[in-house]
């Protein structure tokens, strides 16, 4: 189902992914969303399996996590309205690199490579903006990783 809602455009904009995006771009970007609609316990997607989109998250609720090399299932995070998952696959073109499962019925707009590349001929100005903004977001979850893991090892250290 491709997005129309009215008020999609300030969601959106208040987001991470589309933030400073004028508004001609924005309307570009959401001419090329999908809506997804899942159930709670739905997979979204699965660490190892070929991907070549990413969504923003609408309502609900998602758990991400990895495998560890022992087989557990670890927790990585939550992801809530506004979130976006999946932008790694299209910047390096990997298989994906978590598993994604709805904890709550959720909405999600799907953004695939095919649709981004249509958008770099288009708009290169949007483009940039976009993975300005996808940039930012890795950048921000490194940090707190880096911040989890020195705080584990210090944890470690005091044992």
């Amino acid at each position: 189902m491709t997005v129309t809602a009215p008020d999609l455009k300030a969601f959106l904009l208040a987001t991470p992914f589309f933030g400073g995006l004028p508004d001609p771009s924005l309307d570009l970007l959401i001419s090329m969303l999908v809506e997804c609609r899942f159930d709670a316990g739905a997979t979204v997607v699965a660490e190892g399996e070929p991907g070549r989109s990413m969504f923003i998250v609408k309502s609900g609720r998602l758990a991400v996590s990895k495998r560890a090399s022992s087989g557990s299932v670890v927790p990585i995070s939550r992801l809530e309205p506004g979130d976006f998952f999946g932008e790694m696959t299209l910047i390096e073109m990997q298989n994906r690199s978590a598993t994604v499962v709805t904890e709550s019925p959720t909405v999600l707009y799907e953004l695939t490579a095919r649709k981004l590349y249509a958008c770099y001929k288009a708009d290169v100005h949007a483009y940039v903006i976009v993975l300005q903004n996808i940039n930012r977001e890795l950048c921000r979850r490194l940090r707190r990783s880096d911040d989890r893991f020195a705080g584990r090892r210090a944890d470690d250290d005091n044992r």
